[in-house]
């Protein structure tokens, strides 16, 4: 098998995996076994969703929206929230800046307003104001989650919905250590998503590089390897794949590009920009046989599809008609 069908095969195996060349009817199921579905833009988890054939009747409050790997947002399904947390339990940039113990003391403060209703990040802004300075008010209550991440990733609130910008208390504390869970989502990883690397691994799951070193002592040995471009990649026995579609929506943030270290394979180098910003944003993309070739989204209500290069007629007419479908689904 030359490289070239080597890295067809990878490409079928992870379509297969991810949901893009058969469909998941169960929206629970499909979030489950791809250990959430990214949702930095809340609209991503239906799009992501449609695309794969799943049904997203009440979807706003059918998954819970958290903060998960990479200290990324993710919506999950409630029951596996706690075995998620247990890779990263409650760690916060803000322990270094305010200390551990008064960083929990503001934490155990903000679970307290909230049991007595308070559920805004701008009304405990106001409440906290008269107790400390504006930088740490504007660190502890940033935009981007603060004092919410660290509660968070200790399992003690989650957005309140998929759509709101305000939060819930929950119950849902890692019960096991990270010894346990680590092999089995590891496992979970690579039934999914793989063919892939350690080095994939360990980006999915958020490990630093000196944390990744944990996955190389892992015993593998009951996971199908093989070598390819001089790297060991790592996937269930599964024999069933697809072909690869000649035409796949992607979501934004999709899992088959933004889960890998290397995307050489999916995105062509001269257009990478276009598809990832400076700001770290992934457009919802098309690929044509397994690779980007443009871009899509839905503005002002309007399908949008711009490819990079030009295609043939039939492509652009169906790629614009499944966004469409998708802009009715999607309010």
């Amino acid at each position: 098998m030359t490289q070239q069908e080597q890295t067809e095969q990878i490409l079928r195996r992870r379509m297969h995996g991810l949901y893009l060349s058969r469909t998941c009817r169960e929206l629970d199921t499909l979030s489950h076994e791809l250990m959430g579905l990214h949702s930095w833009f809340y609209r991503n988890v239906a799009f992501s969703a449609l695309i794969r054939g799943a049904d997203i009747a009440g979807w706003k409050t059918r998954l819970t929206k958290t903060w998960l790997y990479r200290g990324t947002l993710h919506g999950v399904v409630y029951d596996d929230v706690p075995e998620l947390l247990a890779l990263h339990p409650g760690e916060s940039y803000l322990s270094g800046l305010f200390g551990k113990a008064v960083l929990e003391e503001i934490a155990n403060d903000v679970v307290r307003y909230m049991e007595d209703g308070v559920n805004s990040r701008a009304e405990f802004r106001r409440i906290f104001s008269g107790q400390y300075g504006g930088e740490m008010i504007d660190a502890l209550f940033s935009p981007w989650g603060g004092i919410f991440v660290y509660l968070a990733r200790q399992g003690r609130v989650a957005f309140r919905d998929m759509t709101s910008r305000d939060f819930d208390l929950i119950s849902a504390e890692p019960t096991e250590t990270f010894e346990e869970v680590l092999p089995r989502l590891v496992r979970r990883f690579f039934a999914a998503y793989g063919p892939a690397t350690l080095a994939d691994a360990a980006w999915f799951l958020g490990f630093w590089k000196a944390e990744a070193n944990v996955l190389k002592k892992l015993p593998l040995d009951d996971l199908v390897q093989f070598e390819h471009n001089g790297t060991r990649y790592f996937c269930t026995d599964e024999i069933e794949t697809g072909d690869i579609p000649e035409l796949t929506l992607l979501s934004g943030f999709d899992p088959y590009i933004v889960s890998y270290a290397d995307r050489g394979a999916v995105i062509p180098a001269e257009h990478k920009s276009k598809l990832i910003l400076k700001s770290g944003i992934c457009n919802p993309s098309v690929a044509v046989n397994g690779r980007v070739a443009g871009i899509w989204n839905i503005v002002k209500n309007e399908p949008v599809v711009e490819f990079f290069e030009k295609q043939p007629k039939r492509i652009v007419l169906e790629a614009t008609a499944r966004v469409d479908a998708i802009r009715w689904r999607v309010k």
